[in-house]
């Protein structure tokens, strides 16, 4: 199975300056835990952003990196030139984190989206697909309000593919 799990504002911003333009640690939680023990496949500049704000991989998952850079080598993640071939890879669910190229090549093959709603409309630079309510199904939502930590409202909403 390939899933996608990414954070989305109101005007579909999943990124400025290659960080995450809100800090939700709820929603850094909750990717925790529907990521933990399963292979997380990311973009170059994805695994750039995580290298620099925790200096290591993701720890208990498998890390995979798609790049045509041929010289990457981050330590600790393993490195595809394809996203064809890190797809073959053999694991009972292939989540994808980002950022908005990989994003674009795998919504049309996914079977499963975990997407946070954060309810505001946020400064980026980086996108993610419009949501096709005719290919997608709303299976799960659970709400929260904004507190002491969470700086917005958001949802996490869970859609599996239906065509």
């Amino acid at each position: 199975m390939i899933s996608i799990i990414v954070g989305v504002s109101n005007n579909n911003v999943i990124g400025l300056n290659n960080t995450l333009p809100w800090y939700l640690p709820a929603d850094l939680a909750n990717f925790k835990r529907l990521t933990i023990g399963k292979t997380v496949i990311m973009g170059r500049k994805t695994s750039d952003s995580i290298l620099s704000r925790l200096n290591h991989p993701l720890a208990d998952r498998r890390n995979v990196v798609i790049t045509r850079d041929k010289s990457y080598h981050p330590g600790g993640m393993e490195v595809f030139n394809s996203l064809n071939q890190a797809l073959l890879i053999k694991d009972s669910e292939l989540v994808i984190i980002g950022g908005e190229q990989i994003y674009r090549q795998t919504i049309d093959i996914a079977d499963k989206l975990y997407i946070t709603e954060v309810h505001a409309d946020i400064k980026g630079d980086t996108f993610f697909p419009v949501i096709d309510p005719s290919i997608w199904k709303e299976v799960s939502r659970d709400s929260h309000i904004k507190d002491d930590h969470n700086q917005y409202d958001y949802d996490f909403v869970e859609y599996h593919r239906i065509i």
